[in-house]
Order: C-alpha cells, then structure tokens, then sequence
C-alpha cells in the first residue's frame, strides 16, 4: 500500500486547507483511514480517523468543528477539510492505513496503523 500526502502550504491564521490522501496498491473501501500530524519537537498525534462505508469520522477534541474528514466513494482517497487555521495546527500532516479492517487496538493509536505516507507540511503563520 503506498500513501500519498497532498494539499499541505503555508496559510495565514484563519484561512483554509483541503488536504488529500491517495492510496494505491490495494482495495481499502472498507478500511479506516487515518490523519495524524507531527509538531516539530513533539510527537505524533491523533487527529481524525473515518471508517468504511457508513462509518461516521472521529475527531481529536481540539479540532473537532475545525477539521472536517471525508473520502471518496471507491474508499481510496482521503481528506481532510481545514479551516479557521491556527499557527498551534502547524505540523506535518500523515494519512495512515491499518493492514486489517478490524483493528485490536484504539483508532487513536499511532501502533494500530501499518502503513503510512510521507507527510504533507501545513505551516500557519500569524
């Protein structure tokens, strides 16, 4: 499975971002798929999963109303809606993919995921 991370630039307080995460080499319709991000000097955090067809996103509490997740009818597109940006959303941002559908442990783990894309910078200047 190969993740690819698009969409990421340099925004001013209050603007907006539409990140995208493609992924290829494999059916992931009924797959969640996954945005963490990672701050510089700080570890990678939970931001938002969406399951399979029906499944409703989860959020981060800081970014709930914030961020709005999304993916296409096939299942293998991802993205995440950014708005009212602020400089603390500065990060990298990576989409992820667990190997199963169903996964043992919580969605908010960076373990539960097995694959990973290499990161689409999103910087907020103020």
């Amino acid at each position: 499975v190969l993740l690819v991370e698009s969409g990421g630039g340099l925004v001013q307080v209050g603007g907006s971002l539409r990140l995208s995460c493609a992924a290829t080499g494999r059916t992931l319709r009924d797959h969640a798929m996954a945005w963490f991000r990672q701050a510089p000097g700080k570890e990678r955090e939970f931001v938002a999963v969406i399951g399979g067809p029906g499944g409703s996103p989860l959020y981060e509490d800081s970014v709930t109303g914030q961020f709005s997740a999304s993916r296409d009818n096939a299942g293998n597109t991802v993205y995440l809606q950014m708005n009212k940006l602020k400089p603390e959303d500065t990060a990298i941002y990576y989409c992820a993919v667990p190997a199963g559908v169903v996964t043992v442990s919580p969605p908010m783990y960076v373990g539960t995921y097995d694959y990973w894309g290499q990161g689409t910078q999103v910087t907020v200047s103020s």
